[in-house]
């Protein structure tokens, strides 16, 4: 058979499928068209995920063309439906609907940068360096993505703070005759979704909480890298969704078009309970030998199997990154229209609303900006000295309840860790988040810290300032979700007591060592460990008052001392990450530094006192922010930590990594190097070496070591 009769006979079944699957033949030659641009885009890098966007290449297109409220000429419209690709190595599938729709590009103001998000040039520079079509969608790289995806899971649970964060603006900015939110929130899941477990924990979530504005779209396709599913996942994942309180549907066919836009249509008229939609596809569709295997899942086709897959759709096998007359047409007239539409109504009920309710749309003016009410820190409190003092987890529960009345849109809550971590709004009005109050301001998450991250992730995308609270030790729990919080610059505050060993008897299960150090290798992260009360205030104000980085807030379990300010230094030197918090020397030429953070400053300030008296000149810094002191000037950095001092000591409750470049390679280091142990705090602060005796010790050690020679320095 000739090359030209096989091509015929290739669109005669297409035309078949296409009759099947009730998409017209321009809604077929969209739905190829994508499946095209992902099999030239893949092959072109030798690189990527072909098989999921072409099987499931009509479900994209459907929803895109017939279901989703979406302007592209406005892609931060605040009440647009969220379509998260969870399934973010089928990255392809996105990009080609972006570019199909004419989504604009905007700023991070949500201002037009006068071109496309995805021009046809981006998908063929798909993996390259500086391309806007990275290898998983990545939030703020690419205008329309929604979340940054890839780590398996954790769009989809992204989803569920989006849907959280539908419900509260409801109850909070809507009024009787002016809808500002009522938006959908849609992700597509693969098989990888629903094995990773932070998906199953924020599925719970969400069926409890009854959010029928989320569908979950899950690819049942059967295949992973290693192979079929069989390997390793037999349960029945509908059945396990029902349990979770979820409805469920089913389309036996990712073709049958119709099909799942009526799935999609019952959804939206469920009014009691999230919804997902099993969608069994063909991985690889159209490819002869390889779609339906793990071949396809993330290699390159190869040339010959391009041109057997592109002759299979009816496509031209030598045409690459081709778009055909009408499809983007066909995209406009859809999408675009309704879109279109929608905002242009939506915008005339927000002048209403501004007319009706001017503080509230004024609220969402400042949200809208990242930006914060005027006098927001006024009522942050300033804490006496007292020698007793508190924990610093107890003035954080002070400080935030004070702010969090002068910024409604300030809201959290813990993994069922609240009463310990002091993350509860306790003032009047301030409510709890459960099915039948969308309005309440505490969030209840479970025992679900991996979850919890990501939910809070996906509240923040929609512009809420939100903050987590559990134990620093299962910050380990909630790493994938703080590290992509960073990497989209989420202003998230991740709250974590119980610091150290010296939260005693729980033992070395529950007393981290390793987990400061973890927390501050994220780039991009500001992490936080006051020292007193005021410095607590003070890390409080300095999160809140950026909107760039997401902020680890580490605080004791025991009480701290509350430091004389009007003895020692102020603590709004926090904001700088490290300062001199005390110096006896007037020549500011100390013989010697201490340095500490969190519970162990007060050990300094107590050896410092001695040393003073034994007529040493010494200086104690207090490091809260190694992140936020590496970001001021060398002039600053040299003036807190001279480099011709050398006599220095660090003083930490936690893994000593790091500490050497502040001390240099002859200072002295108190730090944990190993497990804690069982027992009251007093004695486990004995046994590991944090006394003020045994700082005192060291700094007499640190003034014995001769000098170094001429010209050398510390960092």
């Amino acid at each position: 058979m000739s090359a030209e009769a096989g091509r015929k006979g290739a669109e005669r079944e297409a035309t078949l499928g296409a009759t099947r699957s009730g998409a017209t033949a321009i809604d077929q030659l969209g739905i190829d068209t994508i499946r095209t641009l992902t099999i030239d885009a893949v092959q072109k890098a030798q690189s990527g995920h072909p098989g999921t966007p072409m099987g499931m290449a009509p479900v994209g297109y459907t929803l895109w063309t017939r279901l989703l409220d979406y302007d592209p000429k406005d892609p931060t419209w605040p009440n647009r439906d969220r379509f998260v690709l969870s399934a973010g190595h089928a990255s392809l599938l996105l990009y080609a609907l972006l570019h199909l729709a004419g989504v604009e590009a905007v700023d991070g103001y949500g201002h037009p940068r006068g071109r496309p998000a995805v021009r046809l040039e981006d998908i063929e520079n798909f993996r390259q360096l500086d391309s806007v079509c990275p290898g998983h969608p990545e939030y703020g790289v690419t205008t329309g993505v929604e979340t940054t995806t890839g780590p398996l899971g954790q769009g989809a649970a992204d989803s569920v703070g989006m849907a959280m964060a539908e419900r509260w603006l409801d109850r909070r900015f809507n009024r009787p005759g002016l809808t500002l939110f009522d938006y959908r929130v849609y992700a597509l899941c693969s098989d990888g979704d629903m094995m990773e477990g932070v998906s199953g924990e924020a599925a719970s979530l969400a069926g409890h909480l009854k959010l029928s504005n989320l569908c979950w779209i899950y690819d049942d396709n059967t295949v992973t890298i290693e192979g079929h599913t069989d390997l390793a996942f037999s349960e029945d994942v509908v059945r396990r969704f029902q349990g979770y309180g979820w409805a469920t549907l089913e389309v036996e066919d990712a073709n049958d078009c119709d099909a799942f836009a009526r799935a999609v249509e019952i959804f939206r008229t469920t009014s009691d309970r999230p919804t997902l939609i099993r969608v069994k596809s063909v991985i690889g569709y159209g490819s002869p030998h390889k779609q339906g295997t793990s071949k396809i899942h993330s290699d390159p086709l190869g040339d010959d199997e391009v041109r057997l897959t592109k002759r299979a759709y009816g496509w031209p096998e030598d045409a690459q990154f081709r778009v055909p007359e009408g499809v983007r047409e066909r995209f406009d007239t859809t999408l675009g229209a309704r879109g279109r539409r929608l905002r242009a109504a939506w915008e005339t009920t927000l002048r209403r609303y501004g007319e009706t309710e001017p503080a509230l749309a004024e609220e969402l003016r400042l949200m809208r900006l990242g930006a914060l009410p005027q006098g927001w820190d006024k009522d942050i409190p300033a804490f006496p000295a007292d020698a007793k003092g508190m924990a610093s987890r107890e003035a954080s529960g002070k400080v935030l309840n004070a702010v969090a009345q002068r910024v409604p849109w300030l809201i959290g809550g813990s993994a069922d860790l609240s009463p310990s971590t002091k993350t509860r709004l306790e003032f009047d009005g301030a409510g709890d988040f459960q099915p039948e109050s969308y309005g309440g301001r505490n969030l209840h998450f479970g025992v679900r810290e991996h979850a919890m991250g990501a939910v809070a992730n996906g509240l923040a995308l929609s512009g809420l300032r939100l903050y987590t609270g559990t134990f620093l030790i299962f910050s380990d729990y909630m790493r994938p979700p703080t590290r992509l919080a960073a990497l989209m610059a989420l202003p998230v505050v991740f709250v974590f007591s119980h610091d150290s060993i010296s939260l005693g008897q729980d033992g070395p299960t529950h007393q981290p060592v390793e987990q400061l150090a973890a927390l501050r290798a994220i780039p991009d992260m500001i992490t936080l460990r006051p020292c007193d009360a005021n410095e607590t205030a003070e890390a409080w104000r300095t999160i809140l008052a950026q909107n760039g980085k997401p902020a680890c807030l580490v605080l004791s379990r025991q009480a701290l001392p509350t430091l004389d300010r009007s003895r020692y230094a102020p603590a709004n030197g926090l904001a700088r990450g490290a300062y001199v918090l005390a110096d006896n020397s007037v020549d500011g030429a100390p013989q010697l530094i201490l340095m500490a953070t969190g519970s162990e400053v007060s050990l300094c300030v107590a050896a410092y006192e001695q040393l003073i008296a034994d007529g040493v000149r010494a200086r104690v810094v207090s490091m809260p922010s190694w992140d936020l002191f590496e970001a001021q000037g060398e002039a600053y950095r040299h003036a807190v930590l001279p480099p011709q001092v050398t006599a220095r000591v660090a003083v930490e409750a936690a893994a000593p990594l790091g500490w050497d470049r502040y001390v240099g390679s002859t200072g002295e280091v108190i730090a944990m190097r190993g497990f804690g142990s069982s027992a009251p705090a007093k004695d486990l602060q004995r046994r590991f070496g944090f006394t003020s005796e045994q700082v005192l010790a060291a700094a007499r050690r640190q003034l014995a070591i001769e000098k170094p020679e001429a010209g050398e320095q510390r960092p």
